[in-house]
Protein backbone atom coordinates (compact mmCIF):
# COMPACT_ATOMS: atom_id res chain seq x y z
CA UNK A 1 0.00 0.00 0.00
CA UNK A 2 1.57 2.82 -0.69
CA UNK A 3 1.93 6.10 1.43
CA UNK A 4 -0.93 8.26 -0.56
CA UNK A 5 -3.56 6.00 0.37
CA UNK A 6 -2.30 5.06 3.64
CA UNK A 7 -2.87 8.70 4.18
CA UNK A 8 -5.86 9.22 2.78
CA UNK A 9 -7.51 5.97 4.94
CA UNK A 10 -6.04 7.04 7.85
CA UNK A 11 -7.55 10.83 7.09
CA UNK A 12 -10.94 8.92 6.43
CA UNK A 13 -10.98 6.76 9.40
CA UNK A 14 -10.26 9.57 11.42
CA UNK A 15 -13.02 11.77 10.02
CA UNK A 16 -15.25 9.17 10.44
CA UNK A 17 -14.96 7.91 14.07
CA UNK A 18 -15.23 12.06 14.87
CA UNK A 19 -18.90 11.83 12.88
CA UNK A 20 -19.76 8.76 14.36
CA UNK A 21 -18.71 10.13 18.23
CA UNK A 22 -20.90 12.83 17.26
CA UNK A 23 -23.58 11.27 15.76
CA UNK A 24 -23.68 8.73 19.08
CA UNK A 25 -23.27 12.07 21.50
CA UNK A 26 -26.32 14.21 19.95
CA UNK A 27 -28.40 10.70 19.56
CA UNK A 28 -27.89 10.45 23.79
CA UNK A 29 -28.54 13.96 24.42
CA UNK A 30 -31.56 13.65 21.57
CA UNK A 31 -32.55 10.64 23.90
CA UNK A 32 -32.51 12.20 27.29
CA UNK A 33 -34.18 14.83 26.28
CA UNK A 34 -31.24 17.21 26.26
CA UNK A 35 -32.13 17.85 22.34
CA UNK A 36 -35.38 18.86 21.03
CA UNK A 37 -36.29 15.66 18.75
CA UNK A 38 -36.89 15.81 15.31
CA UNK A 39 -40.64 16.08 13.79
CA UNK A 40 -43.01 13.06 13.53
CA UNK A 41 -40.25 10.31 12.06
CA UNK A 42 -37.25 12.61 11.44
CA UNK A 43 -35.78 11.82 14.36
CA UNK A 44 -33.10 9.99 12.53
CA UNK A 45 -32.45 12.54 10.00
CA UNK A 46 -32.41 15.43 12.94
CA UNK A 47 -29.61 13.40 14.55
CA UNK A 48 -27.25 13.03 11.49
CA UNK A 49 -28.14 16.36 10.17
CA UNK A 50 -26.76 17.98 14.00
CA UNK A 51 -23.68 15.33 13.72
CA UNK A 52 -22.60 16.81 10.25
CA UNK A 53 -22.76 19.99 11.79
CA UNK A 54 -20.81 19.95 14.80
CA UNK A 55 -18.47 16.94 13.50
CA UNK A 56 -17.25 18.91 9.88
CA UNK A 57 -15.76 22.10 12.13
CA UNK A 58 -13.97 19.48 14.75
CA UNK A 59 -12.45 17.39 11.93
CA UNK A 60 -10.99 20.96 10.23
CA UNK A 61 -9.95 21.36 13.46
CA UNK A 62 -8.68 18.23 14.95
CA UNK A 63 -7.27 16.86 11.26
CA UNK A 64 -5.14 19.48 10.13
CA UNK A 65 -1.61 17.53 10.47
CA UNK A 66 -3.02 14.81 8.18
CA UNK A 67 -5.57 16.69 5.95
CA UNK A 68 -1.90 18.48 5.41
CA UNK A 69 0.24 15.02 5.10
CA UNK A 70 -2.66 13.95 2.11
CA UNK A 71 -2.72 17.10 0.54
CA UNK A 72 0.86 16.79 0.44
CA UNK A 73 1.13 13.75 -1.02
CA UNK A 74 -1.40 14.11 -3.21
CA UNK A 75 1.04 16.86 -4.77
CA UNK A 76 3.68 15.46 -5.03
CA UNK A 77 1.93 12.36 -6.83
CA UNK A 78 0.24 14.99 -9.35
CA UNK A 79 3.94 16.69 -9.87
CA UNK A 80 5.62 13.32 -10.53
CA UNK A 81 2.18 12.29 -13.04
CA UNK A 82 3.14 15.72 -15.22
CA UNK A 83 6.92 15.23 -15.46
CA UNK A 84 6.21 12.32 -16.68
CA UNK A 85 3.71 13.80 -19.37
CA UNK A 86 6.05 16.09 -20.17
CA UNK A 87 9.00 13.76 -20.65
CA UNK A 88 6.69 11.43 -22.86
CA UNK A 89 5.22 14.59 -24.47
CA UNK A 90 9.29 15.50 -24.72
CA UNK A 91 9.90 11.80 -26.39
CA UNK A 92 7.15 11.91 -29.15
CA UNK A 93 8.05 15.91 -30.01
CA UNK A 94 11.39 14.19 -30.85
CA UNK A 95 10.32 11.06 -32.69
CA UNK A 96 7.95 13.04 -34.76
CA UNK A 97 10.87 15.50 -36.52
Amino acid sequence: MSAKSSAAIRYTTLRLAIFIGCFLAVGGLVQIGALPKGLGDSNFVWVVLLALLISAPLSFVLLRKQRDAMSEQIVTKVDHTKARLEANRSQEDGAVQ
